[in-house]
């Protein structure tokens, strides 16, 4: 019985540019599943002090994605 054919994928290499947009858009989807579970913490809270660190929480976690879309739009821009 003969050997299955392989295939072979030819990729181009990727540049570093490439890979910084990678790990870029990667922190951008953990941010925002952050951000998800912060204001799920924030909807179910009761307690006065919990609710304020799920404030201070939300606000850091938008100054971070701010800062990574910025970032990508630089990237891209940059191009």
């Amino acid at each position: 019985m003969p050997a299955p054919a392989r295939v072979f994928r030819f990729r181009r290499p990727i540049t570093g540019r490439e890979s910084e947009r990678q790990e870029l858009m990667d922190s951008l989807a953990r941010t925002r599943t952050l951000m998800n579970q912060a204001y799920c913490g924030f909807n179910s809270a009761s307690d006065p002090d919990l609710i304020e660190s799920y404030v201070f929480e939300i606000n850091a976690l938008q100054a971070r994605y701010n800062y990574l879309l910025r970032r990508v739009k630089e990237l891209e821009d940059g191009a």
